[in-house]
């Protein structure tokens, strides 16, 4: 069942999440036949599309009886689904331990911070620099959360394993977009981290319509699952392209094609959505919409495309995406 939004008093912060807006880049889009459908995931309470894989992922295991009242949680994270684990946790009263690269923005650190978590910062490689997490780096923070994981005896919110993840997507997100598009999309991209957005937002639309088409983005230098060779691991675009070829979220019988954006196209078009929409977002809204773009002046005109913009581009007033 959706969370109702409008017209009521919610008990927690809880309610509030999910039910974000669809809105249409009429803008970015001059010129261009067919549209482009955003969903502002950044109004989420933590401002990214992560607090639904966050509520989700810990109901679930509330009700599977694999998380214990007063049982520490901890999962790896770029900052984002941090952020949405540790809003939930401090609403249902479990201590969350944030396992993160220092590649990533400060600011998640400091929001995750703010809501009561526990931030364990992991160095990244020799060869890494701030503000590009590798693949890599990404092991040296899996084994980190591993350890105190089994160090804590604590619940491991994993969101690259957990079915909670696509759930949230398969249950909330898709059927949200369906209804406020009047059930008319033609095709869905999206930038690939854990594979959990893509996977569950790709079942629903294809259950409701099997000739909605689903695209995988990813990084030009780092698309491995497009089976293309990784030029530079340390790209720009943060929260996912991590060069990882084994996503268990992700079923390929949903992915009907592979789309590449550069680090320049996804802060270019990120900077396009706040100077030209007012929407102030992260990169990988900038690469999500410029895939879509891609695709509208392609093999689409004329489609009209459903994307996320996953988080807030307050997340990285720190990096020089907004020099």
């Amino acid at each position: 069942m959706d969370r109702p939004r409008q017209d009521t008093c919610f008990k927690s912060v809880l309610g509030v999440i999910g039910n974000t807006p669809l809105v249409e880049l009429s803008r970015i889009t001059r010129g261009l036949e067919g549209k482009i459908l955003a969903k502002l995931e950044y109004l989420n309470p933590g401002f990214s599309k992560k607090d639904r894989i966050g509520l989700q992922m810990i109901e679930e295991a509330e009700a599977d009886g694999k998380l214990k009242p007063g049982q520490t949680v901890v999962e790896l994270t770029s900052g984002n689904t941090g952020t949405g684990l540790a809003i939930v946790c401090a609403v249902k009263g479990y201590h969350f331990v944030a396992v993160m690269s220092k590649g990533n923005s400060t600011e998640r650190a400091r929001m995750m911070k703010a809501f009561g978590a526990e931030v364990i910062l992991v160095d990244q490689l020799p060869s890494s620099k701030p503000g590009q997490v590798s693949g890599g780096d990404l092991a040296l923070v899996e084994e980190a959360a591993q350890r105190i994981t089994k160090e804590r005896n604590a619940f491991r919110a994993d969101q690259f394993q957990l079915t909670g993840n696509s759930r949230a997507h398969y249950l909330h997100t898709a059927p949200e977009i369906l209804r406020q598009s009047n059930w008319k999309i033609d095709v869905f991209c999206d930038y690939v981290g854990s594979g959990g957005t893509f996977a569950g937002c790709a079942a629903a639309f294809k259950e409701h319509d099997p000739t909605i088409l689903c695209y995988v983005v990813e990084p030009t230098s780092a698309s491995v699952l497009a089976g293309k060779p990784v030029t530079n691991p340390n790209h720009r675009i943060q929260g996912g392209g991590y060069s990882m070829t084994e996503l268990p979220l992700l079923d390929k019988k949903y992915i009907d094609g592979y789309l590449q954006v550069t680090d320049e196209e996804a802060m270019n078009v990120a900077r396009l959505l706040a100077r030209e929409e007012g929407i102030f977002a992260g990169f990988s809204s900038g690469a999500n919409v410029a895939a879509a773009i891609q695709l509208l002046k392609n093999e689409h005109q004329g489609k009209t495309i459903a994307v996320l913009l996953p988080d807030s581009g307050l997340k990285y007033l720190s990096t020089d995406l907004w020099e």
